[in-house]
This record gives C-alpha cells, sequence and structure tokens, in this order.
C-alpha cells in the first residue's frame, strides 16, 4: 500500500519539499551568517529530502566575509527548511539575497519533465485543511502515509529560472497547491548576489485570493532548494539571510 501510495503522490514532492515535522518556532528566521562555516545548520534549520531520490549537498561557507548557505545539486532533489509562525499582515514581506553559478539548460518551466530551477525560496501557508476542495484534502491525507509529515496546503515558490521572463508565473505542473513566481532568468546576472524583496501577502492573494476569502493565513516556514534531479543538471547555489519584515 506504501509504494503505491508514494507512486501515486509523488506530485507532491514539491509541497513535501518544504513541510517540517518540528515545533513552531518564533517569526525571525535565525540567519546563516550567525553560523560558523561547516556542515551544521543553523538552529531551526533542517534539512528536508525525498525517499529514494539524491540528496544536494549543503554547507554553511564563507563569501565576502559572510557565512552564506552553498547549495550543491547533481541529478538531486532536497531542501534547507525553517519552521516558524508569521503574521503576514504584520511581517509580510520577505527579503534575502541569492546567487548561482549558471542557470539549467535543460529545466522547462511549467512542465514536469523539466521541473527544475537552480535556485528556488518557498513560503507556506496555513490554509485549513478543511477548506480545501474533497479531491485536494484526500491526496493530502494520503500523502501524508508517504512522506511522513503534514504537507503545507498552499505556498508560493520564487525561482530562478533559464528562459521565462521575470514576473511569469504558473502553478506547478504537479499541484495548484504551489504557485510559481520567476525573479531572476537567464545568465545576465549569474555569478553576482542579487538582493530580493517580495510582499508575500500580495502574492498569496494573487495566487489563491479567488479561492480564499478570509484574513491572509499565518505563514508557516520558508525554505531553499536547488534541484536538478528532471534535468540531472549539476548547478550551484548561494543563499543570504532571509528575514520577515514588517511592510513598508
Amino acid at each position: 500500500m506504501r509504494a503505491r501510495a508514494r507512486r501515486a503522490f509523488l506530485g507532491l514532492a514539491p509541497l513535501a519539499l518544504i513541510s517540517c515535522a518540528l515545533a513552531i518556532e518564533p517569526a525571525a528566521i535565525t540567519p546563516f551568517s550567525s553560523a560558523a562555516p561547516g556542515a551544521t545548520l543553523p538552529p531551526g534549520w533542517s534539512l528536508l529530502l525525498l525517499p529514494r531520490r539524491k540528496a544536494p549537498e549543503f554547507t554553511l561557507v564563507r563569501d565576502e566575509g559572510v557565512t552564506v548557505l552553498h547549495v550543491h545539486s547533481q541529478a538531486a532533489v532536497g531542501s534547507a527548511a525553517f519552521r516558524l509562525e508569521a503574521d503576514p499582515r504584520a511581517q509580510g514581506r520577505l527579503t534575502w539575497r541569492w546567487k548561482i553559478d549558471h542557470p539549467l539548460a535543460a529545466a522547462h518551466f511549467g512542465t514536469k519533465q523539466g521541473d527544475d530551477f537552480a535556485a528556488r525560496v518557498y513560503v507556506s501557508f496555513d490554509v485549513p485543511h478543511e477548506s480545501l476542495p474533497f479531491s485536494a484534502r484526500a491526496k493530502m491525507t494520503l500523502a501524508k502515509l508517504v512522506y511522513g509529515a503534514d504537507l503545507p496546503t498552499a505556498a508560493i515558490c520564487y525561482v530562478w529560472d533559464n528562459h521565462q521572463p521575470v514576473g511569469a508565473s504558473a502553478w506547478n505542473p504537479y499541484t495548484d497547491r504551489l504557485r510559481m513566481v520567476v525573479l531572476e532568468s537567464g545568465n545576465a546576472r549569474a555569478g553576482e548576489w542579487v538582493a530580493e524583496s517580495r510582499d508575500v501577502e500580495a502574492d498569496f492573494r494573487g495566487a489563491f485570493g479567488s479561492s480564499w476569502k478570509g484574513p491572509t493565513p499565518a505563514i508557516t516556514g520558508v525554505a531553499v532548494s536547488s534541484d536538478t534531479d528532471q534535468t540531472l543538471e549539476s548547478v550551484n547555489a548561494w543563499f543570504g539571510d532571509l528575514r520577515l519584515e514588517g511592510h513598508p
């Protein structure tokens, strides 16, 4: 039964990469810069890996005098995640910086066979399970048998793509509970640090507003990832500190 469920619900794997079976942490995200270089992640961060899939290498390194997270992905998939509980009305802006050595050559935005990115940043939200359509609730319940943890019921995924224009967005090809948004694209800024700032509350409304009419649900976690399990490519990504801040 577990083997059949794993095959049937592998499509929810993108959400499994941002689920955590951890206690709720305070709203502050522990910065990578607070840790020493090495293989040990800062407190509150944990690796989320998929069964029978090769994992990327996650290492804290010094870059320009600051500790950052380096992810090397070679035909691999996995993420580093931080569980929290934040009110998006008070802390609805996420800032971070990231860098890649090159975009992926064979990735294809919006397709299952090309669902790889040199870098991703996920934000998950606490949409109540009971508010989902029956089919979605059933998939979430059965997927828990496979991945061993409750999956996020809604998430935004910010990506560094290879071809799509900045600002493009689409549902993940595996699940309509994950909206992908292109923040960087192509090779023009590869090799340099790029700072990002997103109004995640507005992005949630843009993605899920037609089906969710209440106050924006709590932010339950963030995750960073570099995945190449579909294209089998090799890529390096670096992530600086992530911060949740108030709206300006």
